[in-house]
C-alpha cells in the first residue's frame, strides 16, 4: 500500500500547488486577453496609418507581422513571469537565445528565404506585375511574400520560387522600362543593291504601328556575307511586355517580306553547288524510255 500512499500524497501536493497558483493563472489569462486586445488595436492602428502610404502591400503585411510578434512576445513573457515568479526576463531571453540557435540550425533554409524576402521587399526593383527571368524561370510576378514569390509563366502555370533563389542569382527584369529593343536578321540576294534593300527595309519597319519611333532609332546594319545572302541586322524598339515583343516581331517580319517583294528584291533560298572530281558521262534518253 505504500506506493499508493506516495502517489496519493503527490497528487494532493500537485492539487494544492494548482490551487495556490490559481490567482496567478487567472491573472496570466487576463494578461493574455489584454495582449490580444492590444494586438487587435495595434494592427488596426498600423493599417490605418499605412493605408494612405504608397509602400508595397507586402511591406504592410511585414510590418503587421513584426508588430504582432513584438506584442505577443511581451505578453507571453509577462504571463510567464506572473505564473512562475522565479523566472526573470533575463532568464527567459537567455532561454530564447539558446532555443533560437537550435531553431536556426534546424530551419536554416526557411530563415534564409525569410531574410531574402525582407531585402527583396525593400528593393525598388521587381514589383508585382513585372516580367522577370531567373534560372530558366520566366513570367509575371503575381505576389511577393516574405518567404516566397509567385511567378505566373506565359503558358499560365504558376511557379512558387524561394526568395533566396531570386536574391542570390542574376535576375532579369524585362519590364523595368516601358520599351525594349528587338532584333531580327533579314537576308537579300547577292545580286541586289544593298543600299536600296536597306532603304526598303527601313521604310517597312517604320510603317508598323507597334514600332516606337519617337526618340528611338530604327537601326539597320549589313551584318555579314552569308552562304547565299547578305544578312541585315534589323533593330527597333517596342513595348517591353513579352506579348508586345512577339506581336511587333510578327508585324515587322511580315512588313519587311512584303516590302522586299513589292520592290522586286529577292529573299534567297539556300543555294548549293555540286562539283565532281571527274566529268560525269551524259546519256541521251531513248525513245522508249519514260
Amino acid at each position: 500500500m505504500e506506493p499508493i500512499t506516495i502517489l496519493t500524497e503527490q497528487l494532493r501536493e500537485m492539487a494544492r500547488g494548482m490551487i495556490e497558483l490559481l490567482p496567478q493563472i487567472v491573472l496570466a489569462i487576463v494578461v493574455l486577453l489584454l495582449t490580444w486586445g492590444v494586438y487587435r488595436i495595434g494592427t488596426w492602428a498600423l493599417s490605418k496609418a499605412l493605408s494612405s502610404s504608397r509602400i508595397r502591400p507586402s511591406l504592410k503585411e511585414l510590418a503587421a507581422l513584426f508588430l504582432s510578434i513584438l506584442i505577443w512576445t511581451l505578453g507571453l513573457m509577462i504571463a510567464a513571469v506572473i505564473v512562475f515568479p522565479n523566472l526573470t526576463p533575463a532568464s527567459i531571453l537567455a532561454g530564447l537565445g539558446i532555443g533560437s540557435v537550435a531553431i536556426g540550425f534546424a530551419f536554416k533554409d526557411v530563415f534564409e528565404n525569410f531574410l531574402a524576402g525582407i531585402i527583396i521587399l525593400f528593393r525598388k526593383k521587381m514589383r508585382i506585375g513585372d516580367h522577370i527571368e531567373c534560372e530558366g524561370i520566366e513570367g509575371r510576378v503575381t505576389q511577393i511574400a516574405v518567404r516566397e514569390s509567385h511567378i505566373r509563366q506565359t503558358d499560365g502555370q504558376l511557379v512558387i520560387v524561394p526568395n533566396a533563389m531570386l536574391f542570390k542569382n542574376p535576375l532579369t527584369i524585362r519590364t523595368d522600362q516601358d520599351q525594349r529593343r528587338v532584333t531580327v536578321i533579314c537576308g537579300v540576294a547577292y545580286d541586289e543593291d544593298v543600299d536600296k534593300a536597306r532603304d526598303v527595309i527601313r521604310h517597312a519597319v517604320k510603317g508598323c504601328d507597334t514600332v516606337i519611333t519617337d526618340g528611338f532609332p530604327i537601326q539597320i546594319f549589313a551584318r555579314e556575307f552569308n552562304s547565299s545572302s547578305i544578312d541585315f541586322e534589323v533593330t527597333w524598339w517596342t513595348g517591353s511586355k513579352p506579348v508586345e515583343v512577339r506581336r511587333s516581331r510578327d508585324q515587322v517580319v511580315a512588313a519587311v517580306k512584303r516590302g522586299l517583294e513589292d520592290a522586286g528584291i529577292e529573299i534567297p533560298f539556300p543555294y548549293r553547288t555540286l562539283t565532281f572530281k571527274e566529268p560525269l558521262p551524259l546519256a541521251r534518253r531513248g525513245e522508249g524510255d519514260q
